[in-house]
């Protein structure tokens, strides 16, 4: 049988406190793995760890401020210490700001710049260094449906997301020869905070899900099965690859 399990594997997603991070914590953990949580501010993953524990799984949480090029450093080395070694990064930590490009405010384009692609490439370094001395280990990137198309009033996300991918193939060109795999799950129109601007404007909302075949916004459970395989053995053979799960939004 195809090995997707993650029994005695180490784990560490960014973001989870909510949304898709937590879904996705949530799955590696019930898949087998120890899941180390990291959020924006101490206490974050409290409900994370609560759902995590209450299926039997095995967690922890850290802290740190992901536009904080140190912070995010050192969130990597401490949890590096907790089992010695990461078996498994999911950089999924991320943030978002709308504005027209005529009046967007440079501070929130590097804000959003440092949390979205600076972390994941310090995280992915640092991490990554070990994984390679160690000769395996999963990283799977968050990118997006911006990672393909320019969207609107979201400029610094965009970049950050097109950034994603192109940082996901060539970390995977470089560390594929030591049996690191590095991967993306692209979500579609998924219902978490991030989207609560556009499914709040029917509009907007009516021509996305007329553009999705599965006639639906995403839920964050619908990746955790992108995750997991990703995560495991089964996707051992897979590199530098960006996994759409949208709903069939890419082929319309």
């Amino acid at each position: 049988m195809v090995n997707f399990s993650l029994e005695g594997k180490t784990a560490f997603v960014t973001g989870a406190s909510r949304g898709i991070g937590q879904a996705l914590a949530l799955a590696l953990a019930t898949s087998g793995a120890f899941v180390i949580c990291a959020s924006s501010r101490p206490g974050g993953c409290d409900e994370t760890l609560r759902k995590i524990q209450s299926e039997g799984g095995q967690a922890m949480a850290l802290d740190a401020d992901l536009a904080d090029a140190d912070a995010v450093v050192k969130l990597a080395e401490d949890a590096l210490s907790i089992k010695g070694h990461i078996d498994i990064l999911l950089n999924n930590g991320g943030t978002i700001f709308r504005a027209p490009a005529t009046d967007f405010p440079f501070d929130e384009w590097k804000n959003v710049l440092a949390v979205n692609i600076d972390s994941a490439f310090l995280l992915s370094q640092t991490i990554g260094k070990t994984m390679v001395e160690r000769g395996q280990g999963k990283i799977i990137n968050i990118a997006s449906m911006l990672s393909y198309t320019g969207g609107i009033t979201v400029p610094a996300y965009t970049a950050s997301k097109h950034a994603i991918a192109g940082l996901t193939k060539a970390l995977a060109n470089e560390w594929g020869q030591y049996n690191v795999q590095v991967n993306a799950i692209a979500p579609g129109y998924i219902k978490t905070d991030n989207t609560q601007a556009l499914q709040d404007d029917e509009t907007r909302s009516a021509e996305i899900c007329a553009r999705i075949p599965a006639n639906r916004w995403g839920e964050s459970d619908d990746l955790a099965g992108a995750a997991v395989f990703l995560a495991s053995a089964a996707s051992n053979y897979v590199n530098g690859h960006i996994l759409a799960v949208d709903g069939g939004f890419l082929a319309r």
